[in-house]
């Protein structure tokens, strides 16, 4: 296993200096699922959420969402994002939203937090969208399906 480099030799959190990495492109995809009865699916695939647009404004929370990660995680960096997208797919097999976060940069460090943010505060809008439907809705399999660049390559989740 490899050291973890947000601690310091005295075992104290830091910030990791990425100063002397080189800037290459990255990209990082997460995915996460909203699973709810079918007649809360309903609600959105329908257009008869209370609320409104529930995909429209779940897909516009992610991306704020990817921007303000290092306002949220303590130790990610800024990062100048140059693409988020936000993709939720209504899945009656769920029954659910299906939600997939890809972010990119030109950087000094990758954007795997930016891309799991994303898809979290999505899921997170999908819920407070229809919460007043559906208490009992579940988020799950929030995960980083594919990372790309820098120094440890590419990770891709086998599907």
């Amino acid at each position: 296993m490899e050291k973890l480099t947000h601690f310091d030799a005295d075992g104290h959190a830091h910030m990791v200096d990425v100063s002397q990495k080189s800037h290459t492109a990255r990209v990082a995809v997460a995915e996460s699922t909203v699973q709810m009865l079918p007649e809360t699916l309903a609600l959105v695939t329908e257009g008869r959420a209370k609320k409104g647009d529930v995909l429209g404004v779940a897909r516009l929370a992610g991306i704020m969402g990817a921007k303000r990660c290092a306002d949220l995680i303590p130790l990610c960096h800024p990062l100048p994002i140059t693409k988020v997208s936000v993709e939720l797919t209504p899945d009656s097999s769920l029954p659910g939203v299906r939600i997939r976060a890809e972010v990119r940069t030109t950087g000094q460090t990758g954007v795997e937090m930016e891309a799991l943010t994303a898809a979290s505060v999505a899921a997170l809008t999908v819920y407070d969208m229809l919460k007043a439907a559906e208490k009992s809705m579940t988020i799950t399999n929030t995960r980083v399906v594919l990372k790309d660049g820098g120094k440890s390559g590419r990770y891709e989740v086998d599907t």
